[in-house]
């Protein structure tokens, strides 16, 4: 009589400390799913390179267009080239214009006729056209500069971003957490980042 409490009380301590040592399972990935996605990763970025962006911006710096073509992103060649063209075309119009108002008023100033006309207009009207062309022929020639500075830090920066591992250790998802001494559910968000 005396081993059935003896008997329940090991029984009992047995499943107390059954159910603490049980583990979660975690599901093993085979060595050919593993060499799988190591392969996939590495095709995600390029390995660490410390002087490829200071390359990519001198490339771009030399030539527009080169540092991008550095970095594989062809594509982005002829918008850079598109940029520096329109910028090129105003600034030449705008140029031709202010040269075209310069001359009549030097005509008119040493007395000659020019191609305009007193009647058509004033002295005053070729001054405020040549302001207003060549102030934009000054915006001109700083959207070239702007546009040529963008080609360059667009080649650092994508060089930059090349190298950068972006992979599924970083994730935030919903996560349901089960509190085994309260008894109670938790609700809310993990970030998880494994370095």
């Amino acid at each position: 009589m005396k081993l059935k409490p003896l008997f329940t009380a090991v029984f009992l301590l047995f499943l107390i400390f059954s159910g603490f040592t049980q583990e979660d399972t975690v599901a093993v990935e085979t060595p050919l799913v593993q060499d799988s996605l190591a392969v996939e990763e590495e095709r995600d970025y390029k390995p660490y390179n410390a002087l490829a962006p200071a390359k990519a911006a001198f490339y771009s710096a030399i030539l527009p267009g080169l540092g991008q073509a550095y970095n594989g992103r062809y594509w982005k060649i002829p918008i850079a080239y598109a940029g520096l063209g329109v910028g090129v075309y105003f600034y030449v119009n705008n140029d031709k214009q202010w040269n075209r108002y310069r001359d009549a008023y030097k005509d008119r100033l040493a007395g000659r006729s020019d191609e305009f006309g007193r009647d058509r207009i004033s002295d005053d009207g070729l001054i405020r056209a040549q302001e207003f062309y060549r102030r934009n022929k000054e915006i001109s020639l700083l959207v070239i500069v702007g546009i040529y500075a963008l080609n360059i830090i667009d080649a650092n920066v994508d060089a930059h971003l090349q190298q950068f591992n972006v992979n599924e250790d970083l994730s935030v998802k919903p996560d349901l957490k089960y509190d085994q001494f309260s008894g109670k559910t938790r609700y809310g968000f993990s970030l998880n980042y494994n370095f």
